[in-house]
């Protein structure tokens, strides 16, 4: 099991930032535009099959 053991204030900055949790903040802007990115790659492939 997780058992994080607590951390003093004076101590916070020795803690590890997790990567996820830095990154999904983000996630409203990446995500509308991958899917704007992904259905222009598949419209150009499709037209370009016709």
């Amino acid at each position: 099991m997780s058992n994080p053991t607590p951390v003093e204030p004076s101590q916070g900055a020795a803690v590890e930032h997790d990567a996820v949790e830095s990154v999904v903040h983000l996630m409203p802007l990446v995500l509308p535009l991958a899917g704007g990115v992904l259905m222009l790659l598949l419209a150009s492939i499709a037209v370009f099959m016709a």
